[in-house]
């Protein structure tokens, strides 16, 4: 494509058209104008700007890359640890701990034995079963 034709799709691009409308008024390959709306996506002003979800502060969208949803890591840490029923976890596995006879959840790890460091380190020192509970 020329740099003629790549300002016209852009400028239909931002007004809106589909990529069979900007191919038939432009006389370019339908597949072609996708092609290049794709790769050069126009974002609008409203789709430049997104809010955080934890703290709720704008946050300045890059254009061709993925959508950020928060400001910083530690706002992140901090909306997940607020709102963990809204993980989805692809994998809950219920298990009950050998040691202390407790019943617990493993995300996503369907090997794991004992429900936390200490039970461990108590199966070690003790050998095996511990009546804890």
């Amino acid at each position: 494509m020329t740099t003629e034709e790549i300002q016209i799709v852009s400028s239909l691009q931002q007004q809106g058209l589909g990529y069979k409308k900007i191919a038939s008024l432009t006389g370019i390959s339908a597949n072609t104008v996708k092609a290049y709306c794709r790769r050069h996506r126009v974002l609008s002003a409203d789709e430049l700007q997104a809010f955080c979800r934890g703290c709720g502060k704008p946050i300045q969208r890059i254009p061709q890359a993925k959508p950020r949803q928060f400001c910083s890591d530690a706002c992140r840490m901090r909306f997940w640890n607020s709102h963990r029923d809204e993980i989805r976890h692809r994998a809950v596995y219920t298990f009950c701990c050998p040691c202390c006879g407790k019943e617990f959840q493993s995300f996503g790890n369907p090997n794991r034995k004992y429900c936390s460091r200490e039970c461990v380190a108590n199966a070690r020192r003790k050998g095996g079963v511990i009546d804890g509970g």
